[in-house]
């Protein structure tokens, strides 16, 4: 019976990782279209003599600029989330089986993310917590996972897969590397008309300079590419801030204008209307 469940599920976790890397390689084809895409928005700038169709041009060009950047995955905890989901089904199936449940969860929500253009917080969260369970699932009681959202600003605009990178960071450079683990503390808040987002642990710290000012390191997009994704997001409105120690640990925040995602003004004028007296 036991060998008919491992059989089973090394054909489940088979099929999964071929569709993971089927949407990798997906992935990376329309990176490379979208680079094709900047690089002949760009020389259509330089050659634009109309100056409202060089405009129009050069915001194209900053919106495939961003998709490149939002591109950029790292798959790297899929792979060993995978490895752990193999190992997990000749010693423990029924916790095998949970595990990849919760990839295949996460999967559904992660992958049209990449492909949005916008977000509210509330949603960038959910993803965040099927994230974070995977994660505590593989390594067990060396994660602390601490939630402080109000679910006021679960509304609010936030730029799609950027708390996903930050999380990422903390687990790799702070947790995993830290014998004893960790804990990892998401919060959030509004203070002088600016959202404001942070991610810190209680892991082996990072210095500053390989976070902010080195090339991406498999982190996800990585830090730096997200300083550049708030820059043409937010032009002199953001800021993104690190501090870490080797005592302590790593906190990183990013504050973007504080606004309310469309759809839920649309929403709220919809409730407000089927109020209204015949």
């Amino acid at each position: 019976m036991i060998s008919k469940q491992i059989v089973t599920f090394r054909g489940i976790v088979g099929d999964l990782a071929g569709a993971i890397l089927v949407i990798l390689f997906a992935y990376l084809a329309a990176a490379k279209i979208v680079v094709k895409k900047v690089a002949q928005a760009d020389a259509k700038v330089r050659t634009a003599v109309d100056a409202a169709e060089r405009e129009a041009m050069e915001r194209q060009l900053v919106q495939a600029r961003l998709q490149v950047l939002q591109a950029q995955v790292e798959p790297h905890f899929l792979f060993n989330t995978l490895a752990a989901v193999d190992y997990l089904i000749e010693t423990e199936p029924p916790r095998a089986s949970r595990m990849q449940k919760a990839l295949i969860t996460y999967l559904r929500g992660a992958l049209p993310q990449m492909r949005q253009e916008s977000s509210t917080l509330g949603r960038e969260m959910r993803l965040i917590r099927s994230y974070l369970e995977l994660i505590k699932m593989r390594i067990e009681d060396r994660l602390e996972v601490e939630i402080a959202v109000p679910e006021g600003l679960e509304s609010a605009e936030f730029p799609p897969m950027m708390l996903q990178s930050l999380v990422e960071n903390s687990i790799k450079h702070g947790i995993e590397p830290k014998a004893d683990g960790g804990k990892v503390r998401v919060a959030a808040g509004v203070q002088n008309a600016q959202l404001w987002v942070e991610v810190s642990d209680t892991g082996v710290g990072v210095p500053d300079g390989d976070l902010l000012d080195g090339p991406t390191s498999g982190t996800g997009i990585g830090l730096q590419n997200i300083r550049e994704r708030l820059a043409m997001l937010y032009p002199g409105k953001s800021r993104l801030m690190l501090r870490s120690d080797p005592a302590t640990g790593t906190l990183v925040r990013i504050s973007v204008p504080y606004q309310v995602g469309p759809e839920v003004v649309a929403a709220e004028h919809a409730t407000f209307d089927e109020r209204k007296p015949a």
